[in-house]
């Protein structure tokens, strides 16, 4: 009888150690490392695949907070890399902004110098929310919020010189995306109550082709003749949307 009391005790002993080590392991594989977590993010293929994953989102942005979906979206092409940047797609932060009175999640990425610290955004939504907030609550980017809500051209200019980059030709980055792409079109989307929109105004009738005058950029001369930016670029080679006075644009192709 001495025999079978401590034989069931030894195999109540090694089951309780069998069970303790199996939930060990188990809390172990529940548990994986930040680096083992897959990214749910999709990273876009090109710059009109992000336009078309985060313009309902720029435009949502200008409708609670006035800054110009265009501004938002040309912003985030150009310091996410269209949303294919090693930052964005650890962090999705789109905007690369930085760590200051951050209390939030952060990771540390070689940017000015080495290891910098930038904030860390559970999906990219937090990510242009936060790019919002940013704007609206530093003082020496209040005077953009007088501007007219479509000027773009402004507010482009106005980051440069309220000290938001360094690079001399971000205004002309900013304007050249806006244009290139038409996103200004999101602008007009949000002041015309939702509304589709791709000209303003009927075509001017169609010449071939259109001598440049005072004040005149890519995009009033697009608006003027029902093309778009790109249609312009491509008819006439040029790479940028920089125009001159007194040079000949052709409106169609130039056989």
């Amino acid at each position: 009888m001495r025999f079978n009391y401590r034989l069931l005790y030894l195999l109540l002993l090694f089951f309780a150690i069998s069970c303790g080590s199996k939930k060990k392991v188990n809390q172990e594989e529940k548990a994986p490392t930040q680096q083992q977590r897959p990214s749910v993010t999709a990273v876009p293929n090109s710059i009109s695949e992000y336009i078309a994953m985060y313009g309902p989102t720029a435009r949502a942005n200008m409708q609670q907070y006035g800054i110009p979906a265009s501004i938002t979206l040309a912003q985030g092409i150009l310091e996410s890399g269209a949303g294919r940047s090693e930052l964005t797609r650890r962090a999705n932060n789109h905007f690369g902004i930085k760590c200051h009175d951050w209390t939030g999640e952060r990771v540390y990425h070689d940017d000015d110098r080495r290891g910098e610290c930038f904030r860390k955004y559970a999906n990219p939504a937090d990510s242009f929310r936060d790019h919002s907030l940013f704007l609206t609550q530093r003082g020496r980017y209040a005077f953009l919020f007088d501007l007219d809500k479509d000027d773009y051209r402004g507010w482009a200019k106005g980051l440069r010189q309220a000290g938001y980059a360094t690079d001399r030709k971000y205004p002309e980055k900013l304007i050249s995306l806006i244009e290139r792409y038409e996103l200004y079109r999101f602008d007009q989307e949000v002041l015309q109550g939702g509304k589709s929109v791709a000209y303003d105004n009927p075509p001017a009738s169609r010449a071939s082709s259109y001598t440049v005058r005072k004040g005149d950029t890519l995009y009033s001369i697009s608006r003027r003749y029902g093309l778009s930016v790109e249609q312009l670029m491509k008819y006439n080679n040029l790479r940028g949307t920089t125009i001159s006075i007194g040079q000949t644009l052709y409106l169609e192709p130039n056989k």
